[in-house]
C-alpha cells in the first residue's frame, strides 16, 4: 500500500487524549490526528521523527494524520506504522494478491459482517468449497525484546471478547482466523500476557478451540506499508 502523496516529516512533541499529537514541522507546530487508541509503548517518546499524511477532505478539523514513527526499538531504530486503521486495508490488499495462505480458495472478502450477539467480524471470506471463514484482524506495533512483536499494549477487553466469539463460531462448526498485522520488522509474535492476562487466557483458549492464528510482518517505509511475510506465533498452548 503506497501512500497517496509524500508524507510530511516532523518530530513528536507529545501525544495526548489518545487521539491527538502535537508535532513540530518545518512549517511550525501542528496538531495531528493520532489514529491509535492503545498505549503506544515505546512509540510516543517526545523528539522521535514522525511522518504525517494529509487528508484531501477540506472539511476535516485535523487535516494531518500521524502514520509512522522512527522508534528506537530493541535491535535498533526502525520505522513503525502506528495507524490502526491500516491493517484491514493491508489484509484486503494481500488477499487480492493471493498472499494470505490460509484464505487460499476463497474469492470474496466481505467487510464488517455481524455475528455472535454483539460483534462484527472484520471480514467474512467466502467462495471456498469448505465454507466461509470469519476473519478478525489485529494491529501490532509493540516490541520490548529484539525481534519479538507483542499484542496488546494495553488492556484489550474488546479483543478478548472477539476471541471468545470466534471460539464459539468454531464450536458451532464454522471456521475462524485471526490475522495479526505487525507494522514493523519482527521475527516472531507473542501475546503480552503481563499487560493483559485476560486477553492471554482468551487467546489461548480460542486457539485450543480451533481458532487459527497467523502473524504477518510488514515492510514499512516512508513510501508505504505492505504485508511482507508470515512469522511464527510463539504463544504457548
Amino acid at each position: 500500500m503506497l501512500f497517496a502523496a509524500p508524507l510530511a516529516p516532523g518530530r513528536l512533541v507529545q501525544r495526548y487524549k489518545r487521539f491527538l499529537a502535537d508535532i513540530d514541522t518545518a512549517d511550525g507546530r501542528v496538531t495531528a490526528h493520532c489514529p491509535n487508541p492503545g498505549a503506544m509503548l515505546g512509540l510516543n517518546t517526545p523528539g522521535r521523527p514522525v511522518l504525517l499524511s494529509r487528508s484531501a477532505n477540506p472539511a476535516r478539523k485535523l487535516p494531518l494524520t500521524w502514520e509512522l514513527v522512527e522508534a528506537d526499538l530493541p535491535g535498533g531504530p526502525q520505522w513503525v506504522g502506528i495507524n490502526t486503521l491500516r491493517p484491514n486495508a493491508l489484509v484486503a490488499e494481500a488477499f487480492r494478491a493471493g498472499a494470505i495462505a490460509p484464505l487460499a480458495g476463497h474469492d470474496v472478502l466481505r467487510p464488517e459482517v455481524r455475528y455472535a450477539q454483539a460483534s462484527r467480524v472484520d471480514f467474512l471470506a467466502s467462495g471456498a468449497t469448505d465454507g466461509p471463514c470469519h476473519v478478525e484482524v489485529k494491529n501490532c506495533h509493540m516490541m520490548r525484546r529484539a525481534g519479538l512483536a507483542e499484542f496488546p499494549d494495553c488492556v484489550a477487553a474488546r479483543s478478548a471478547r472477539h476471541m471468545r466469539d470466534l471460539a464459539q463460531v468454531v464450536a458451532e462448526g464454522g471456521r475462524a482466523l485471526v490475522i495479526i498485522v505487525v507494522q514493523m520488522r519482527a521475527e516472531a509474535f507473542d501475546v503480552a500476557r503481563d499487560i493483559d492476562p485476560a486477553f492471554d487466557r482468551a487467546f489461548r483458549e480460542a486457539r485450543r478451540a480451533g481458532v487459527e492464528v497467523r502473524a504477518y510482518r510488514c515492510d514499512v517505509s516512508p513510501a508505504g506499508v505492505a504485508i511482507a511475510d508470515e512469522i511464527p506465533v510463539v504463544t504457548p498452548p
